[in-house]
């Protein structure tokens, strides 16, 4: 499968949002505090892992790459956020199309956020996954993340 990774435009946000939803079903948080305590807010586990891209636009647009195949259709994308003063490079959401799984794609997304964070003199990069990822838990390690803890999630409705 042919792509290229570029930096994030304004018209990638509702593909993004879409992948997003679509990934991350049953790997998201969202999605883990829905099935235990519904619908929570007025809103659905989707509209709340969604925004979790509009936050990522807001907070460091410039650190967003996508995966675009030659006719252009995102194919997936990764967010970075940047602390400068600790070093610390973090990547918050990265998602592939199910058709496009499989390809290196993920892999590719990750290894150009890591150079991002090289050029930026950043000391370290994170990432998270949720233990019902294992996608995840082996696509990580696979790229040179070594696991560092585990955390628990709590939640209760109010």
């Amino acid at each position: 499968m042919e792509y290229t990774i570029r930096p994030y435009q304004s018209e990638d946000l509702d593909p993004i949002k879409a992948i997003t939803v679509e990934g991350f079903t049953g790997v998201s948080l969202d999605h883990a505090i829905e099935q235990k305590l519904g619908e929570l807010g007025g809103h659905n586990w989707r509209w709340r892992k969604a925004r979790h891209i509009d936050e990522d636009v807001a907070v460091h647009a410039e650190g967003i790459f996508v995966a675009a195949g030659n006719d252009h259709e995102v194919l997936g994308y990764i967010t970075t956020l940047m602390d400068a003063e600790s070093g610390r490079g973090r990547i918050p959401n990265l998602a592939v199309t199910a058709t496009a799984r499989g390809h290196g794609i993920g892999r590719a997304l990750i290894e150009h956020a890591l150079n991002f964070f090289r050029e930026k003199n950043l000391a370290y990069a994170v990432i998270e996954t949720m233990a019902s990822n294992p996608i995840g838990q082996t696509l990580y390690p696979a790229c040179g993340f070594q696991e560092i803890t585990r955390q628990v999630h709590y939640a209760q409705k109010l």
